[in-house]
């Protein structure tokens, strides 16, 4: 079968590829001039990768070539072999002419032409020839002269710093060149000798030596200088061009690391690990050609895991090209960190503009939102808010909602029952929208006649439109809501209240995560939008004050008001109870109670519960709220205990204390005075 694996099985772990294919015999590990570009220097080898047990090219002068097999013969033939079409090919030409015998494949397309290169060697059968030898090294350390010390310095690179990084200064290095002759290196004050130190291998830097950099040892193919001295977690790591780099921008208190070259290649598995660590992970390249180059491609592979790529103010010449230089020409750690704010600004230029109009302006306190529905001055629904509307089946839902409807068609002042709660009248004639996702549409024509009815009015004003939505699928009801409500605030300079009976059948599963947020979400951004309260009517029992499911919980986060209809003990009576108010305790507001009149042929409003009933209620919400607390853990501090009843009934911090002292109070709760711990009766 022709595949990856059965193509390296074949050509000696891909090794008879680059026999076939390149133009002169070679030696592993042993540099040769590339033949894919004019090369004047001999600095790329074959050798074997024993990680992936497959034979790879390197090439140090551009590691753009350097790859397994496939890649080169993609480099041959200009092929991508990162597309699946393009691998295949690869594929196909290997195949075909090393005659491998893979013959039960069918050629959707004949594999392109050899370009540049044409083969010039047999294939060769199987070799036994090792891996590159790893050279054996010494190296004799002496302190730091004043001078080299001076010459860190310049960059602001301090011997705290040389000494964390394991950097030192030689005063001999001893190897062998690749014919296996014994040679020695001695440094002097011209040409210091400095050796930035790993576990299987040494870095020499000679800065003013012909030869810059030697490598001695094991560098490894994942070489990362500094990767060890990063903190576990940080703000920012910048990936620079070298390790000169690394240790100044660490001298000046930022995290840094770099790569073996510029042109190296970044291991995104690395980076991907890095980027849970650090918030951001910036590339910080020279200014050069090269550097900018090497930096825009890196950015490329990088970009998806969140790498972002900083360039800095500098001319890009031999004397002003790196962060070292920055630091080198007097720019100070404040400097550098006023031109990440200056990146950050332009990283961020388009959500900080739209921040802009979100910011308060404390010279032009914003106009506060008026109350639509309230109850005994409490505000329930304002503009921009929403508010829940929950209860069971046959509590009075529908008729509460008529109410609510006919208090905004009372723009004469009329004397009306709106069932003991105030609703402001629409006197702007603004739209007032009804959206209903349950009920028939002849019961929701019914429904509206007694709004218009309880209101005092002859016919319904143009602005007022009623939709039955039962017809539509879940997805299309949203749509629908969210352009309507738009064509109607221009069509009528506004929204005054917008009511859907019945939020849950806007999705599929009110108790799907995702599916709640999004919509509470939505219809809390298009109530600022429109500057409208929403109310959304949930058909769910309310367990004592929290909603249940997902949507309740995102609708209890998001409503500033939450209002249940339940039936009462007395038969026929519905009750209204605050479940939420934004500020406040909803305990404190009174029980409203309405039913079914038979002389007014509608359903009219008894007047509020007495006092001793309001208070029993709330002591029985608030056993079941301490029951639900304390069946987590058996002593709360009071601390503790005043973070829960916020957490549990959503409530701020001030009547959550009130709480508990009502709680003490009705010794629903006993504080041990041994422990100065809270526990509750019957479980402590």
């Amino acid at each position: 079968m022709l595949n990856k694996e059965e193509i390296l099985v074949r050509t000696n772990n891909g090794l008879n590829v680059f026999k076939h294919y390149l133009p002169f015999p070679f030696r592993i590990g042993r540099n040769f001039l590339n033949p894919l570009y004019k090369d004047t220097k001999a600095s790329c080898n074959i050798y074997f990768d024993k990680i992936n047990s497959q034979y790879k090219m390197k090439d140090y002068g551009n590691d753009n070539y350097s790859g397994d097999c496939f890649h080169f013969v993609g480099l041959l033939s200009e092929t991508d072999c990162c597309q699946a079409d393009g691998f295949l090919q690869i594929l196909q030409k290997i195949n075909q002419d090393l005659s491998l015998g893979l013959e039960n494949v069918s050629y959707n397309q004949p594999p392109k032409t050899m370009s540049p290169l044409s083969p010039k060697s047999p294939i060769l059968e199987p070799t036994t020839e090792q891996p590159k030898q790893i050279k054996p090294y010494s190296i004799k350390v002496k302190p730091f002269s004043k001078a080299e010390l001076d010459y860190w310095q310049q960059y602001g690179i301090t011997p705290e710093t040389l000494k964390k990084y394991q950097v030192v200064s030689l005063k001999e290095f001893s190897s062998e060149n690749n014919d296996g002759k014994a040679y020695k290196q001695n440094s002097n004050e011209k040409e210091p000798i400095f050796a930035y130190q790993g576990k299987r291998h040494v870095k020499l830097y000679r800065p003013f030596s012909n030869i810059r950099f030697q490598y001695a040892g094991d560098l490894g193919d994942k070489y990362c200088f500094g990767l060890e001295q990063l903190p576990g977690k940080g703000n920012i790591l910048f990936i620079t061009g070298g390790e000169k780099d690394v240790l100044s921008l660490s001298s000046k208190g930022f995290n840094a690391i770099c790569f073996n070259s510029e042109t190296s290649n970044i291991p995104p598995n690395t980076i991907q690990k890095l980027s849970y660590r650090f918030k951001h992970v910036v590339l910080l390249y020279d200014c050069d050609k090269t550097g900018l180059e090497a930096s825009k491609k890196h950015l490329q592979q990088l970009s998806s895991i969140g790498v972002r790529r900083m360039v800095l103010p500098l001319k890009g010449t031999k004397e002003e090209k790196d962060i070292s230089d920055y630091f080198k020409l007097g720019n100070t750690r404040e400097d550098f960190r006023k031109l990440f704010i200056q990146f950050l600004d332009t990283l961020y230029a388009e959500t900080m503009a739209v921040l802009k109009s979100c910011e308060i302006d404390f010279t032009k306190p914003p106009i506060s939102a008026e109350m639509i529905i309230s109850i005994n001055n409490v505000p329930l629904g304002t503009q921009g808010n929403l508010c829940c509307l929950t209860g069971g089946e046959g509590t009075g839902k529908s008729n509460y909602i008529c109410a609510l409807v006919a208090g905004t068609l009372n723009t004469e002042d009329e004397d009306i029952d709106t069932l003991g709660t105030r609703v402001k009248p629409n006197r702007e004639n603004k739209a007032v929208l009804l959206y209903d996702t349950e009920q028939s549409e002849l019961q929701l024509y019914k429904n509206t006649l007694n709004s218009l009815r309880r209101a005092k009015q002859k016919r319904f004003p143009n602005s007022f439109r009623a939709y039955c939505l039962t017809g539509m699928s879940r997805k299309e009801r949203l749509q629908a809501i969210i352009q309507s409500m738009d064509k109607f605030f221009y069509e009528f300079g506004g929204i005054h209240l917008v009511v859907i009976d019945g939020i849950a059948d806007l999705i599929h599963s009110a108790n799907d995560e995702s599916e709640s947020i999004r919509i509470v979400d939505e219809l809390y951004r298009l109530a600022g939008i429109y500057q409208t309260c929403i109310v959304c009517v949930l058909h769910f029992i309310p367990n004592g004050l929290k909603l249940r499911g997902h949507l309740g919980s995102e609708l209890q986060r998001k409503s500033a008001g939450i209002l249940s209809i339940e039936k009462d003990d007395t038969p026929g009576v519905s009750v209204v109870k605050v479940l939420k108010v934004r500020d406040g305790s909803p305990l404190d507001v009174p029980l409203i109670q309405f039913s079914w009149d038979k002389k007014e042929e509608m359903h009219v409003y008894l007047g509020e519960k007495t006092k001793e009933e309001k208070e029993k209620r709330k002591e029985n919400e608030l056993t079941s709220a301490a029951k639900a607390i304390f069946s987590q853990k058996r002593y709360y501090t009071y601390q503790e205990l005043t973070d829960k009843l916020q957490e549990y009934l959503d409530v701020k911090e001030r009547t959550a204390k009130g709480y508990i002292k009502f709680m003490r109070d009705k010794e629903i709760i006993i504080k041990d005075p041994a422990k100065a711990n809270y526990y509750i009766i019957g479980l402590g």
